[in-house]
């Protein structure tokens, strides 16, 4: 093997390693339970992806579903139904090395709310989160589970949004890696707790203004 290539293995693994051990955390923490939500990451070749019907708390690095350029798996075990959601982020955004998906009860309740606000269900209430989600979360209208129809419609919210929530299922997020997509997918669970705590108060959002300063930090 080459140093280039020996390289290039040493750093799939760490990745790999990296993915069990941050999917494990959010399962610890309740934003994932059984085997809903799944986790992919671009490498230089293609990608890896949790496995379909898998517990994020117990994954097993040498089991990950690997996924070469085009989506087409290559070795791992069968990779997650929900695939075609990470394909839309990656091919909507160049920018999105790594894409979180999960049921986490908080952001999953805004999702079922009959008057939630289409283009930001989740207002901008804090800094931390404008500055980990971005100035838009389009709210999904509701497919059945595993429906590959869903792929077009994140499309085309995930060209100009970092993240969507899903009606009745719950937050995709994505982000220049792996710790930062599963940072801010954490952070999307918080300004949903703190959005359902305060709703039908008098809140102070954040302005316009204010949320362009964040974006351009």
């Amino acid at each position: 093997m080459s140093d280039a290539a020996g390289s290039a293995a040493a750093g799939e693994d760490a990745t790999r390693a990296l993915l069990v051990e941050l999917a494990a955390g959010l399962f610890a923490r309740g934003f994932s339970v059984g085997s809903a939500g799944n986790i992919s990451v671009r490498l230089e070749d293609g990608y890896l992806i949790t496995p379909t019907n898998s517990s994020l708390g117990s994954l097993d690095p040498l089991r990950l579903a690997r996924l070469d350029a085009d989506f087409r798996p290559r070795a791992g075990d069968k990779p997650s139904k929900e695939v075609f959601m990470h394909r839309a982020f990656y091919r909507a955004r160049p920018d999105a090395r790594a894409v979180v998906h999960l049921h986490s009860p908080m952001a999953t309740a805004i999702a079922c709310l009959a008057d939630a606000d289409p283009e930001n269900p989740i207002p901008p209430l804090t800094p931390y989160f404008v500055m980990r989600i971005g100035a838009r979360l389009p709210l999904i209208p509701y497919f059945r589970p595993g429906d590959p129809a869903m792929e077009p419609a994140i499309f085309a919210q995930a060209q100009t949004a970092r993240a969507v929530l899903l009606a009745n299922h719950g937050p995709v997020v994505s982000a220049a890696s792996l710790s930062d997509a599963v940072y801010a997918a954490e952070e999307l669970e918080e300004a949903a707790k703190l959005a359902l705590l305060l709703r039908g108060a008098k809140t102070r959002k954040l302005t316009s203004a204010q949320i362009k300063e964040l974006i351009d930090i």
